[in-house]
């Protein structure tokens, strides 16, 4: 087994997507099960109540169960899809406050708290929210609870590539300062989803930094560099290729991109942005001229799958892992279609098991942080009985 290259993710000969490199039946695909419930907060979305309840709606007609919390007078006149959506009336949100934490412990009727709790009480199996990044997070730590060995739970996003798998990085939001220790974790937390996901053995980590070079970074991403290049010289899970760079993310060089919350959270929308400008000025470059009608023509199958490729709203949104039972945070501006897609990941990790066989993967690679050390009266006292 090879370690770690010192430089850069995009080393020359590395190969992209050997064969070798995948084991059989990743769940990336996977079907949910039929009894598998989703529980979806519908406070906080850009778009309304009403739209999240019609992506549920949406969910349903491909199967899945979903318990929807939210204000029940503004979901207007959807399909029930014949009781695989449940409405539960909850119409407080905590999306929009300044202390989602205190809100979260104070406020235990807003529809976020009641949609986590349902979760840790097994009537649902996952969560979804498309409200606050932080109500969630909140609710999620205070009901669902932090799973053993978990410094930090991060935010994972799948970022398409045309014609290859994802690139996945974290965090995109749910952390904005973080230790080094930190940073290792989710580089091996990031691998654990990746493998379990779409099924690559040993997948490549870089940690986005501004340069290739080891010396490269902030403190941060420089002492996170060599905590990385020790914890995974051999280990069975991770493959350190060292830094990468913001123009590099989407290269294929690396599977899993590691980074603070709060660059992370930069770093995606801005390929966000880039990705749907790009789209529309192909659009508008194809409808300007009497030529460009005629190209766009020919073209228009091949860019409506491109476009389909890699609409944000077609992956489903981030998972949120760390948390004992999986949730997944779609973008606040995703549409009916996006909330269907974010509730259809969740149901499928959640079938799967993926929370706990991420967490099994950690523990496995001894990713996973000791307990507290004791004081030496309680040891005394604790070695003490019988």
């Amino acid at each position: 087994m090879g370690g770690p290259r010192d430089g850069a993710a995009g080393a020359a000969g590395a190969s992209p997507r050997a064969s070798s490199r995948s084991e059989p039946r990743p769940l990336g695909e996977a079907s949910p099960s039929p009894s598998t419930c989703v529980a979806v907060d519908a406070n906080g979305a850009d778009q309304g109540p009403a739209e999240v309840a019609a992506g549920a709606a949406l969910a349903a007609r491909q199967g899945v169960r979903s318990l929807l919390f939210g204000p029940a007078a503004a979901f207007g006149d959807i399909d029930l899809a014949g009781g695989l959506v449940e409405i539960v009336d909850a119409p407080v949100s905590i999306a929009k406050v300044p202390d989602p934490v205190a809100a979260a412990r104070s406020t235990k009727d807003a529809s976020i708290v009641l949609a986590a709790k349902a979760v840790a009480d097994g009537r649902a199996d996952a969560l979804v929210s498309g409200g606050s990044t932080g109500a969630a997070l909140a609710a999620g730590l205070l009901n669902i609870r932090r799973a053993p060995g978990i410094h930090r739970p991060a935010l994972a996003v799948a970022l398409p590539v045309p014609g290859q798998h994802p690139v996945t990085m974290l965090d995109v939001g749910a952390n904005a300062e973080v230790r080094p220790e930190h940073l290792v974790q989710f580089a091996f937390m990031g691998a654990a989803l990746v493998a379990t996901v779409h099924g690559i053995r040993r997948p490549r980590v870089a940690l986005l930094s501004n340069g290739e070079e080891r010396v490269k970074g902030t403190p941060l991403v420089q002492e996170a560099h060599t905590l990385l290049l020790e914890r995974a010289a051999d280990s069975p899970l991770v493959d350190f290729v060292g830094n990468t760079e913001g123009n590099n993310v989407l290269s294929g060089d690396a599977d899993v991109v590691v980074a603070d919350g709060f660059t992370g959270n930069i770093a995606l929308k801005t390929i966000e942005g880039i990705s749907s400008q790009t789209l529309r000025s192909i659009r508008d470059a194809a409808m300007g001229s009497t030529r460009g009608k005629l190209g766009g023509l020919l073209l228009r199958a091949d860019l409506r799958r491109l476009r389909a490729e890699i609409d944000p709203e077609q992956q489903g949104g981030a998972y949120l892992l760390g948390l004992r039972k999986l949730a997944v945070v779609p973008h606040g501006r995703f549409g009916r279609e996006g909330i269907a897609q974010a509730i259809l990941l969740a149901a499928r990790g959640a079938s799967n098991d993926l929370a706990a066989r991420t967490h099994a993967a950690l523990e496995e690679a001894g990713a996973l942080k000791g307990p507290p050390p004791l004081a030496s009266g309680q040891a005394a006292t604790v070695q003490g009985t019988p």
